[in-house]
């Protein structure tokens, strides 16, 4: 799929930022009728970071996108889908959502690593009551150190006074912060999703569809405040909630990456695309050695490749991110490869090209 063919779609795998209009102003694909979403207030732009950079390297670093990943994160954003990709550990499954987030300058991603005790409630907010306990213990011990003890007592605390404000014990999480009512989609990071508990494909799988969630701390008190003002995942982000209740208007680009460690539902499988993401070849291990470090390696460049593709076919597959390892070593000065220590050179490459298995067999010579 090249350029051309990839015009009219958002997505082109390059991971260079296109020219767009204003974030206020920017249109956005249009989605099925079923998929769509009506929340509101709308959340002002997010805030960039460098993190694609680190990740990915410069943005100007050429890359030959494969095509089933220009073709299904197309159709991933169009049907408003979450994205599955499967692929053995190291192959860039988690790198795909800053791409996305650098070329079509999303903000910054949001990330949810799952582990085996993550739930759906803990990636949507988080109520610290015991903190807004104590802080309104102490707001009333003051009051009463500051006023008679008859008024102190008689006094009603209002709403947003110190200790009181109830959101100031809310904080959403990542997953929460997503479902926020952005104009235009945040790119939502659900890192090694099969180490999740059988539960949550299930509980994702109902927000998913209905496109909203509430904070039930936030329910109870939606009488006497309707309106409040809590935290989000993004740093010094804060997001007003109406009712208790948060409703998405453009639905994330949802990335979930998996291992291959846990099988899931076929009801959850039904509603997300499915991308796998196989080892990179030898070409898409050379624009990720010159992604990162330019022309730095020289002649070291193709006999790196050469070395690691050899050394991978013999154990049970290397990760790419080992060969990165290898060429930060060969660019510190630390190892004279080149002057005929390859004695050691080589009892290094052992030692960081080491075998994925936990039982350590198939680590080659």
């Amino acid at each position: 799929m090249n350029a051309q063919e990839t015009d009219g779609l958002p997505y082109r795998g390059t991971g260079r930022p296109r020219p767009q209009e204003p974030y206020e102003e920017r249109s956005w694909p249009e989605g099925p009728r079923w998929r769509s979403f009506g929340g509101g207030p709308v959340q002002p732009r997010p805030p960039d970071e460098d993190e694609a950079d680190r990740r990915l390297g410069p943005a100007d670093a050429p890359r030959t996108p494969p095509p089933d990943e220009v073709r299904l994160v197309n159709a991933a954003i169009l049907l408003r889908r979450p994205l599955l990709i499967t692929g053995r550990p190291g192959v860039g499954k988690s790198a795909l959502a800053f791409r996305i987030a650098r070329e079509l300058e999303l903000g910054r991603v949001l990330q949810w690593p799952v582990t085996s005790r993550t739930t759906l409630a803990s990636g949507l907010f988080e109520y610290d009551v015991i903190g807004r306990a104590q802080a309104g213990q102490a707001w009333y011990l003051a009051q009463q150190q500051q006023q008679a003890h008859l008024a102190a007592a008689a006094r009603q605390p209002e709403a947003g006074e110190p200790g009181t404000d109830i959101g100031e014990f809310v904080q959403l999480g990542p997953l929460g912060t997503a479902m926020l009512p952005h104009r235009i989609p945040r790119v939502l990071l659900i890192d090694e999703i099969d180490k999740c508990d059988v539960d949550l494909p299930h509980d994702l799988l109902s927000l998913f569809e209905d496109g909203f969630y509430a904070v039930p701390p936030l329910v109870r008190v939606s009488k006497k405040q309707p309106d409040v003002t809590v935290h989000t995942a993004d740093p010094g982000g804060t997001a007003r909630i109406t009712d208790g209740t948060v409703r998405a208007r453009a639905f994330p680009i949802v990335i979930m990456t998996s291992n291959g460690e846990q099988e899931f539902p076929e009801a959850f499988l039904r509603r997300c695309l499915r991308l796998d993401m196989p080892d990179p070849g030898a070409e898409g291990l050379g624009e990720l050695l010159s992604a990162h470090f330019s022309d730095r390696l020289g002649d070291m460049h193709g006999k790196l490749i050469q070395d690691f593709t050899s050394r991978s076919e013999r154990t049970d597959g290397l990760s790419a991110d080992m060969l990165l390892n290898a060429a930060h070593l060969a660019t510190s000065g630390a190892y004279a490869y080149e002057d005929g220590d390859a004695a050691e050179w080589q009892a290094v490459l052992r030692a960081i090209w080491h075998s994925l298995k936990a039982d350590g067999t198939g680590l080659g010579d």
